[in-house]
């Protein structure tokens, strides 16, 4: 297991989205004030800071108890720096520090390691998988609600400025890389999983993910037009349950009960856009559920809105926006059967049972109880 030149490269990428995505996320939101849009700015600032916010939590607990793991106590530059908001841009540092030095300059003959050494290709790895997650809980914290907004306002306006396709397009960019990027990096990470390998898989599972949010977010920004009040209800009770199914499978992915909690919440803000595996373990059956749930409400909104007066829709729009979410979703599914009937990369392998929390294999890696599918 190597951290590769590759692999240095898709880092660079990575922080060159994220730092776009911030600078977009931005600019939008101060054109809504420009423009007398109170309640859309205050909207695209609430889903920043929401995102941020959790993400700093995340990033400086880890912080704390890798450096209580190393014997070494807590130094306040670390928080500082979370409370600054630059715990992502800290650990983007130095993940390009290290991962340089081991890509290019990292001497092959030096891997023999002995059984109490750390491996510093392993080190490397573990690091770019805990930022590969952190990019991947704002991703759906901030970008995908507002990827919502962006669509909503959009379509309702009839016509969009240069910031808001940017914003549209970034928040894509941002959603698909860490999607595919966190999927790589975390089996990557645990010995014990097969890797994401070549180009098709990879490209298949992103085509599932995509096209499975995309027609769910089209679908509820559709419901927001007929009825707001409606479409919050349906994202709260979705949000709400969610988190009681984190609770139900008692997830075991942090040290302290306060930021479980958190992690619970976050699961199911992140259920509310696409399908988790939440403890690692077989989810043939959770998931079918879950995507016969999407299809059947996705269906279900398209059949109130045409039911409905179409008054409220600009014609033009809603006839090309329900066939592109009946294409989506199917195109979604037809991918995720493809991705975990022929490409999966555990697909060769006999069903497993579940996994009794940390005792099947033994790997120190706080990953070990996370696996999104």
């Amino acid at each position: 297991m190597k951290y590769t030149k590759l692999n240095f490269m898709m880092s660079v990428l990575g922080i060159i989205i994220y730092i776009t995505d911030v600078i977009v996320d931005f600019w939008v939101s101060v054109r809504f004030f420009l423009e007398r849009q109170y309640v859309f700015g205050a909207l695209t600032v609430s889903f920043m800071l929401f995102g941020t916010l959790v993400v700093q939590c995340f990033s400086y607990s880890w912080f704390k108890a890798d450096l209580k793991k190393a014997g070494q106590e807590s130094q306040h530059c670390f928080l500082l720096l979370h409370c600054l908001q630059g715990g992502v841009f800290t650990r983007y540092w130095f993940v390009l520090k290290k991962g340089y030095h081991m890509a290019f300059k990292y001497s092959s003959k030096t891997d023999n390691f002995m059984g109490e050494q750390i491996d510093p290709h392993k080190e490397v790895i573990d690091r770019v998988t805990d930022l590969s997650m952190l990019r991947l809980f704002e991703t759906y914290l901030e970008g995908c609600p507002q990827l919502v907004l962006q669509l909503y306002t959009f379509l309702g306006h009839g016509q969009a400025n240069f910031s808001q396709y940017a914003a549209i397009v970034v928040s894509c960019c941002a959603i698909s890389w860490s999607t595919v990027d966190y999927q790589v990096a975390l089996r990557k990470s645990l010995p014990d999983k097969n890797l994401l390998n070549g180009f098709c898989p990879k490209l298949t599972y992103l085509f599932y993910k995509l096209f499975t949010l995309l027609s769910w977010m089209l679908s509820v920004v559709l419901l927001l037009f007929l009825n707001v009040k409606i479409a919050v209800f349906l994202l709260l009770l979705l949000w709400f349950l969610g988190i009681l199914w984190a609770f139900k499978k008692q997830t075991q992915f942090c040290a302290s009960i306060g930021m479980e909690f958190l992690y619970r919440i976050v699961v199911g803000f992140i259920l509310i856009f696409t399908f988790f595996n939440v403890k690692g373990q077989n989810t043939k059956f959770p998931m079918s559920c879950y995507y016969i749930v999407r299809v059947l409400a996705t269906l279900g909104i398209l059949i109130v809105l045409w039911v409905c007066s179409l008054s409220v829709f600009t014609s033009d729009y809603f006839i090309p926006i329900s066939i592109t979410i009946a294409l989506t979703l199917l195109l979604g599914i037809i991918f995720l059967i493809v991705y975990y009937g022929t490409l999966h990369p555990n697909r060769n392998e006999e069903t497993k049972p579940d996994e009794i929390d940390g005792q099947s294999v033994q790997r120190d890696c706080r990953m070990k109880y996370f696996l999104m599918e």
